[in-house]
Parts: C-alpha cells; sequence; structure tokens
C-alpha cells in the first residue's frame, strides 16, 4: 500500500496523509473528503500534472487543485513572509537623541491615516529619512513629548506621566496626524481648566480693592455684589461698576455718600434706595440704571447720562443737573432741582 501527504494547491500547511488504491478518480474524491474542496487535479512538487495513478510513488507529497493552476507553496510562503514581516520587523526612532525601539505595525496599525504610519507603512526609506550611524531614523521632535504617543500607538490608552505638559504632548500628535488622539488631549485639557468663577465680588472684597488700588490706576468692578455697601467719601473716580447690585434684600441700603465717582460707568447697576448725597458723578454713565427712591440730593450730575433710567421717588433736590441727559426715562420725572 503506497502512501501521500495531500496539500491544497499553493499552500505547505494542513496536509493530509492517505492511503492510494483504486484509480485516479478514487484518489481526488478521498482528496475532497479530506482537505474539505472540489478536487480536479493532482500536482506533484515540481507542478507536474498528475494525469495516470500509476505515476504516484509512496511518500510522495502532491497538491491538489480544484482546476486552478499549480502554485508554488515555497513562493507563498516567501510572499505571506514578506506580507507579515512588513508589519513586524523592528525598527528604531532617534526622537531628539533619545533613542524608541518600536515595531512597524504600531506605527502603522492604530492610526493608518497619521504621518508615521505613512512614513514607515513600506519597507525601505521611502520618504528619504535620515538615519544615525547606527540605523535609527532621525526625527527633530521632543521625546518627552513623543513617548505618551508611541505608548497610545501601542496599547490604545492615553497615559501621561506628572510633570509632562499636556499642550506639549498635544502639538506632537498635531504634527504626527494623530486626530483621535489630538481631540483626546484637547479635551483632557478642557477638563482640567478651572471651572470660571462668576460668583459675585463680596462688599468686603471690594473696599479692600478699592483700598488697594491706587488713585491713578482704573479699576474694574463690574458685576461686583455690592449688597448695602458703605463707601461713603470713598474715591472711585474712573471706575468701571457696570451691572453691579447695590441692593440688600434685608433693606439695608448702600451709602455712598460724598463719594467721588467721577466717570465712573456704573450703566445697568441696580441702586434702589442708594444714597449718593452730594457724591460727584461729573461725566458718568448711569445708562438704564435702577434709582428708585435714591437720594441724590446735592448731587453732581453735570454731564451724567441717566437715559433709560428709574428715578421714580427719587430725591434729587439741589443737585447739579446742567448737561445732564434724561432720555427714554421708564417714569415721569419729579423733582425741585438748582443748577450751579
Amino acid at each position: 500500500m503506497r502512501r501521500v501527504t495531500l496539500f491544497v494547491n499553493g499552500t505547505p500547511k494542513n496536509g493530509k496523509v492517505v492511503a492510494v488504491y483504486g484509480t485516479l478518480p478514487d484518489l481526488l474524491s478521498v482528496a475532497s473528503s479530506k482537505l474539505g474542496i472540489k478536487a480536479c487535479c493532482l500536482y506533484n512538487g515540481r507542478g507536474g500534472l498528475i494525469d495516470d495513478i500509476a505515476l504516484i510513488r509512496d511518500d510522495d507529497v502532491l497538491y491538489v487543485s480544484e482546476g486552478d493552476p499549480f502554485i508554488d507553496p515555497q513562493n507563498e510562503v516567501k510572499v505571506t513572509s514578506e506580507r507579515l514581516g512588513a508589519h513586524t520587523d523592528w525598527l528604531t526612532l532617534n526622537i531628539g537623541g533619545r533613542l524608541f525601539t518600536t515595531t512597524r505595525s504600531t506605527l502603522v496599525s492604530k492610526e493608518p491615516e497619521s504621518m508615521l504610519a505613512h512614513m514607515f507603512r513600506e519597507k525601505g526609506n521611502v520618504w528619504g529619512n535620515k538615519q544615525d550611524k547606527h540605523g535609527a531614523y532621525l526625527i527633530d521632535r521632543s521625546p518627552e513629548y513623543f513617548e505618551p504617543i508611541l505608548n497610545y500607538l501601542r496599547h490604545g490608552q492615553l497615559i501621561i506621566n506628572e510633570g509632562i505638559n499636556v499642550r506639549g504632548v498635544l502639538e506632537e500628535a498635531r504634527f504626527f496626524g494623530i486626530e483621535k488622539l489630538a481631540e483626546q488631549l484637547e479635551v483632557t485639557i478642557k477638563n482640567s481648566q478651572p471651572p470660571e468663577d462668576h460668583s459675585p465680588i463680596s462688599r468686603k472684597e471690594f473696599v479692600r480693592f478699592l483700598m488697594a488700588t491706587p488713585t491713578k490706576s482704573e479699576l474694574r468692578c463690574q458685576g461686583a455684589n455690592l449688597q448695602g455697601v458703605k463707601m461713603l467719601c470713598s474715591n472711585a473716580e474712573g471706575a468701571s461698576l457696570k451691572g453691579c447690585n447695590f441692593e440688600d434684600p434685608s433693606g439695608l441700603k448702600a451709602n455712598l455718600e460724598g463719594a467721588n465717582l467721577k466717570g465712573v460707568d456704573m450703566e445697568g447697576s441696580q441702586m434702589t434706595g442708594i444714597n449718593l448725597r452730594v457724591a460727584t458723578l461729573k461725566n458718568a454713565k448711569l445708562k438704564n440704571c435702577n434709582l428708585r427712591g435714591a437720594t441724590l440730593a446735592g448731587t453732581d450730575l453735570e454731564n451724567c447720562d441717566l437715559s433709560g433710567c428709574d428715578l421714580q421717588e427719587a430725591n434729587l433736590r439741589g443737585s447739579n443737573v446742567k448737561g445732564a441727559i434724561f432720555e427714554e426715562m421708564l417714569t415721569p420725572l419729579h423733582m425741585s432741582q438748582s443748577v450751579r
């Protein structure tokens, strides 16, 4: 009895040892059953077609075809090896003087459209990259920022050691065209920013800022919470107090009596019942302020813009309103005034 080893045409793996008996069609039938294909013809190791069972010797190696031409299994092994090797061979990168050894697969598989993938997808120096004397590819970038990127390409996780600037890693990710990682880094940076503090400034803080600000410096306290503040005879000339809240829900009224508020910008502020008696508000901007029930007796309002203000029940007796603007008032204005 003769025995032969059968392989599918073009492959040197998963062979089957069978006994040779009967006719050539009988052997083809056995080959079909053993290899799970529709066997039509047999070739020897050199590609010769077997057309007579008498030509088969004991321990021959035969290749079973479904009708296609002979494929040399040795060539197929070489092609497969090159195909796999193209992504599994090792290479070394010299990043800013520091060596990183990795596989070609790491550089091309995770982000196939990145610069690194295009640079190293094919074997050989397709991009004309410079190499050092040891054959490492020279890339003039920061090694400390490149390391997290390489680890990301290895395992898909973003891990940045303490002391590494995330923005630096982001710039490297953008440079190498690793878009998914760049998006992840942008989110990380955004989430690490402290939340904006929109809480109102307290009276104590405002007074502290006011006392610490030189008279010739500009003071900006826009949107501050100055409920019931006491600033008698204070100097806030030229300060920006737009949208501030001077109204205390408990009924405590803010007191700025005698304050120097020349050129101050208090547009849109809430100042119900505020005491501005004999204060100086020359050239101040008070547009759209709520001054209902405010005390403005003896106040210098020369050239002050009071357009759109609510001055209902406000006391303006003896105030200087020369050049003041009272356009688009919310309520009719009734006052006894003297122009100095």
